[in-house]
């Protein structure tokens, strides 16, 4: 590891040790940005059907929809099956792979 000098300024120091006793104290207020988001509708629901039909969609095996959406190859047959049902991040993606198939075969080139 290599020593470098610290170079000790004690009026800025100061000046920061003021700054935050003055915000402390109700002198002075932090400034903060504001930004508004608009939250999106969570993603629909999916039916082991229609979870088949974007599969046959994209014209791929179970093993590879699985790689391609990143879940393990049992989790995406028991999503086919009606076992389990996908949620969270597997039901966005899926929702964008139905309409645009086209971005996860640029994916997995």
């Amino acid at each position: 590891m290599k020593n470098r000098d610290i170079e000790f300024n004690a009026e800025e120091l100061v000046r920061a040790v003021e700054a935050v006793a003055d915000h402390a104290s109700g002198k002075s207020r932090v400034k903060l940005r504001v930004s508004r988001v608009t939250a999106t509708k969570p993603a629909p629901s999916v039916t082991p059907a229609q979870v088949r039909a974007i599969r046959s969609r994209l014209k791929v095996s179970q093993a590879d929809f699985a790689a391609v959406l990143n879940v393990p190859v049992v989790t995406a047959a028991s999503w086919e099956r009606g076992q389990r049902s996908p949620s969270g991040a597997a039901l966005r993606l899926l929702q964008i792979v139905r309409k645009n198939p086209e971005l996860i075969t640029k994916l997995s080139a």
